[in-house]
């Protein structure tokens, strides 16, 4: 058996990210291929939301290691706003300072054979890179979102200190695992004197079956003219990344021409965020009645409120093409017809593509948006949408996923056996 040290800030109980559960089912299925996890992550009170519920999901055989954090915005801000020095590399840099220490205790005393750390929160990229340079073992880099990009981050300041740290990355790790091939590509590009097709492998996100035993999914059915269409979107939306805006423009339109209206069409957003600002949109375009948002649901449950609705909606912009939201996989298990708010030019539509079962529209363009929905509307209606392909979605069990990060860490193993010898001497 293996030990890995995982270094990750999303874990139970944080709730509103949906990548948690990336870290969580590696930590279940992992051990069936000879390996059992130790996950450094930050003390609850760096969490935004927390859901203390979810802590009963963490497998018990897994030691959790939770160092000091706290977050620059809640701990160090007057009215959401802070010094940016004290959140660079991001909000969380306090964690590095106990991370580091915490994690080289884990390495010795928990006989750790790799390290893996998993981004997007940069911090714990760099908690990963200063316990490699300590340590020398091998380390694993799990990108579920590229570091950075030509304009992200937005903030030039950050993007700088990002970038800076994402060559070091890559200079240091032992593999980096992306969950894109277009990410996969861009990488190789960026750095072909750090990176070989051998080192930077592809992984991607996925489904977990065992979450899904015991629901109730509707069946993709006509759909009775007594009561309305409910359409969901489960999880975080964003200004940039995930604009719902066009879509309320067109929700708007179509109400206001007689094509919809609260006794026919309902769309639930679930724990959006940023709730002050859609509010107020919804308002302004006189929506409120037929788009509602509503809080934060213990992941089984709104798993059974997706199974539950006639259709699902997945925003993704044109600045995130190489990107696929986690929940998409989870869309696509449930086999429910799914409205895209996207581009046809990246990953997110390749997929759906591949799979099936998805209308998709154009995020920014609420003509297109309103064309797409009144067929996709009607084809709900009638019970002709078509629905994803269930025997090409096998390929993203997390199972599978597990089996092929545990053959990475036992070829890393192999490669690289005077680093482990070191290591247990610490």
């Amino acid at each position: 058996m293996g030990n890995v040290l995982i270094i990750a800030y999303h874990f139970p109980p944080q709730a509103g990210s949906s990548g948690l559960l990336r870290t969580l089912k590696y930590c279940r299925y992992l051990r069936e291929s000879g390996w059992q996890a130790t996950v450094l992550t930050t003390n609850p009170r760096a969490y935004e939301k927390i859901d203390e519920r979810s802590l009963d999901s963490i497998p018990k055989d897994v030691t959790v290691i939770r160092s000091f954090a706290l977050d620059a915005k809640k701990h160090m801000g007057i009215g959401g706003r802070y010094f940016r020095y004290l959140a660079l590399p991001d909000r969380w840099v306090s964690w590095i300072l106990s991370g580091v220490p915490s994690g080289k205790r884990a390495v010795g005393g928990h006989q750790i054979d790799v390290l893996y750390s998993t981004f997007p929160i940069i911090s714990a990229a760099v908690i990963g890179l200063l316990l490699q340079r300590w340590t020398n073992l091998p380390w694993v880099l799990d990108l579920r979102d590229p570091i950075s990009d030509v304009d992200y981050p937005r903030d030039p300041l950050i993007r700088r200190v990002w970038r800076s740290i994402e060559r070091k990355c890559m200079r240091h790790a032992s593999r980096v695992i992306v969950t894109t091939e277009s990410t996969r590509k861009r990488y190789l590009e960026r750095y072909p004197d750090l990176l070989t097709p051998e080192k930077c492998i592809f992984i991607p996100n996925g489904y977990d079956e065992e979450d899904f035993r015991g629901l109730r999914i509707r069946p993709a059915v006509p759909i009775p003219e007594r009561r309305p269409i409910r359409l969901v979107h489960s999880g975080l939306l964003y200004p940039t990344e995930r604009d719902p805006q066009h879509l309320f423009r067109a929700v708007s339109y179509m109400k206001r021409r007689g094509r919809i209206s609260a006794d026919t069409l309902r769309i639930v957003l679930r724990a959006p965020g940023t709730v002050d600002l859609y509010r107020q949109l919804l308002r302004d375009n006189n929506i409120d009645d037929i788009v509602t948002l509503e809080p934060h649901l213990a992941y089984p449950e709104a798993l059974q409120e997706c199974a539950d609705a006639d259709g699902l909606l997945l925003f993704q912009a044109a600045d995130f093409d190489l990107q696929i939201p986690a929940k998409a996989y989870e869309y696509l298990r449930l086999g429910k017809p799914i409205f895209a708010l996207t581009t046809q030019t990246g990953d997110t539509a390749a997929l759906l593509r591949e799979v099936g079962g998805a209308t998709i529209v154009n995020l920014t363009d609420e003509f297109d948006i309103y064309g797409g929905l009144n067929g996709f509307l009607e084809a709900l209606l009638s019970g002709t949408h078509p629905t994803p392909d269930a025997q090409r979605l096998q390929r993203y069990s997390r199972r599978l996923q597990a089996r092929e990060l545990a053959k990475c860490f036992s070829e890393l193993m192999e490669e690289q056996p005077e680093a482990l010898q070191s290591a247990s001497k610490i």
